[in-house]
């Protein structure tokens, strides 16, 4: 088999939003392994994080199951915040167009409650509207990933505008969202106690504002840590103390609870196989 980073570089990108929707949309993802030789079984797993961000996912090709095969993904789906790693499995060559959303911002666009979709995932036709219905057949049958991010842009660009022109909730790619959100709670009358404004977080994320922080932090730790863990020379004591951590302990606490692993069996996860090639693509 080729090296994983030959591999990776034919069969899983990410494509930033344009700029109108960058408070909305954290990032399109796709993962196309159909045209070319099948991958080895323990190669078609797929390792993802837990993560703050709402998902909505469309199978165009192939299916995706859990790890024992009982269960397939619905074609199209909604996935809620997701508070620990997750795995699934590709039978065979996949075709999957992903968009992930701010859960504030998916909140705004839906209405959803995002705590009833916390580590789970449901049909999209069976919570969202009739223009999001019709929106999902659009995106199932267009030409290309290119026609697909376009589709999705064209839809979501001026119910957007029109979420943030009502009070949405902002977010921001480059910013601290988290604690944006938090502000954005407390001036929109929920934050006359701390219990209110917890409980509104929720609904509008999906998890409490201390989960948030922890996702943001790891996050921010991995992107300023990628280049030294890809060259072997990262030091997981100065990644600590750069990312506000108390020490390289809470570190490892912390990426373990977000990845499943450790900082050092992670990197070389990402080095080496495959199947992470979420992790590989991310940056």
């Amino acid at each position: 088999m080729p090296p994983a980073d030959q591999t990776l570089a034919a069969t899983a990108r990410v494509v930033a939003p344009p700029t109108p929707l960058a408070s909305c949309v954290r990032a399109f993802v796709i993962r196309d392994t159909t045209g070319r030789l099948p991958l080895p079984a323990n190669q078609r797993l797929n390792h993802f994080p837990a993560s703050a961000m709402c998902s909505v996912s469309w199978i165009l090709e192939g299916k995706v199951q859990v790890p024992d095969g009982a269960a397939a993904f619905p074609p199209v789906a909604l996935g809620g915040p997701r508070t620990r790693p997750r795995v699934s499995y590709n039978p065979g060559p996949v075709h999957v167009f992903i968009v992930l959303f701010f859960p504030q911002a998916l909140h705004a666009l839906t209405g959803l409650d995002m705590s009833q979709y916390t580590d789970r995932f449901v049909a999209l036709e069976t919570v969202a509207a009739s223009p999001w219905q019709a929106l999902s057949r659009q995106v199932m049958e267009a030409p290309g990933d290119e026609a697909r991010v376009e589709l999705l842009s064209n839809f979501l660009g001026p119910r957007w505008q029109a979420a943030r022109a009502a009070g949405a909730a902002p977010g921001s790619r480059l910013g601290d969202w988290v604690n944006s959100l938090a502000m954005h709670v407390a001036a929109s009358g929920w934050g006359r106690s701390a219990r209110n404004v917890e409980r509104r977080i929720k609904v509008w994320a999906g998890q409490p504002l201390r989960g948030l922080r922890r996702f943001h932090r790891a996050e921010r730790s991995f992107l300023e840590t990628r280049a030294s863990m890809e060259a072997g020379t990262v030091s997981w004591a100065e990644a600590a103390a750069e990312g506000g951590f108390a020490d390289q302990a809470h570190l490892c606490r912390e990426v373990r609870a977000v990845t499943g692993m450790t900082p050092t069996e992670l990197a070389r996860r990402i080095r080496d196989d495959e199947s992470y090639w979420v992790y590989r693509i991310w940056s």
